[in-house]
């Protein structure tokens, strides 16, 4: 969370830039944590993604890429933060024409300003909560510019958003107006509770109502790898935790749930790969599975959008 105004700093983005509208779509990730140094270490290792300090005389910054475009960035918890006992974790920023206007309007659908817009390293920034407390990121011309899209399988993406919510048919509504965001279809009954949405013709998530042990409505962001038995190796080598999984999606694609060294959620996806797995038993998979204080029902029963 940019919790002070930073002057805006270069960033070159070594691929397209301005080739797509991004507007409604998550464009950049950042994770908030206690180690910067030691985090960049394990998702350089678990994910593959380069890590490059880029950090200015106003503040420090380590920079992620995938296949050499910018995807996110790591940076420390403000003292601030601190002090108000926030931990670490992750954070997807959805792009918007209009910062000013859209952050007026999430205060009229009933949601929260936590960082008024400002200007960052990144971009010009808002930290906000939707009305049932989830918190997520907008950002305006990031600085890193604009990638085509691109496959949602792709090796280092994040290619699923899950919304852990107070009451998924409720909270739908205040992503639609506030984004554009529309229903997307599924083909098998658990869409009765787990909504899938799609963002500019690209279904890219889905909301669920999470279970009343699960004490914060949150954001769940989903990391592709091409082995998903290599990257839980490397997860748990490095530190982290595999909360649930591997499991086995019905089209094939493995996910597992996991938690950082820091304590940062996070999940990844991916081809079970040449590396030997242990995969849950068939009783973790059901329609209600709770792991580390976060729960989910029905991710991991419904098929992936079409490659």
């Amino acid at each position: 969370m940019q919790l002070s105004a930073m002057p805006q700093a270069s960033g070159i983005l070594d691929g397209e830039i301005g080739v797509a509208d991004q507007s409604g779509c998550f464009a950049w990730y950042e994770l908030l944590t206690t180690d910067v140094a030691a985090a960049g270490a394990f998702y350089r290792k678990a994910i593959g993604w380069a890590v490059k300090d880029e950090s200015t005389a106003e503040l420090p910054y380590t920079v992620l890429r995938s296949s050499g475009a910018p995807l996110g960035g790591l940076m420390d918890i403000p003292e601030e933060g601190r002090r108000l006992g926030a931990t670490p974790r992750w954070m997807g920023y959805v792009a918007v024409d209009d910062l000013d206007a859209t952050a007026a309007q999430i205060r009229r659908l009933g949601g929260t300003i936590l960082v008024p817009p400002t200007a960052t390293n990144i971009g010009r920034i808002a930290v906000v909560a939707d009305p049932q407390g989830a918190t997520f990121g907008l950002i305006k011309a990031p600085t890193y510019g604009r990638r085509r899209p691109g496959r949602l399988d792709e090796p280092g993406r994040v290619g699923w958003h899950e919304l852990l919510a107070a009451d998924r048919a409720v909270i739908f509504d205040f992503y639609r107006e506030l984004f554009g965001w529309q229903k997307a279809e599924a083909q098998s009954e658990p869409a009765t509770w787990y909504q899938l949405f799609s963002a500019r013709g690209q279904t890219v998530g889905g909301i669920l109502t999470k279970l009343p042990s699960v004490e914060q409505p949150s954001w769940l962001h989903y990391f592709n790898v091409d082995d998903i038995g290599a990257a839980t190796k490397h997860v748990v080598a490095g530190g982290g935790r595999i909360l649930q999984g591997p499991i086995e999606l019905p089209d094939g694609c493995w996910i597992a749930r996991c938690v950082d060294p820091q304590g940062a959620l996070f999940a990844l996806q991916g081809a079970r790969g040449s590396t030997s797995i242990e995969p849950s038993s068939a009783s973790e998979i059901g329609w209600s599975a709770k792991w580390g204080g976060i729960a989910s029902q029905g991710r991991i029963m419904l098929p992936k959008p079409k490659r």
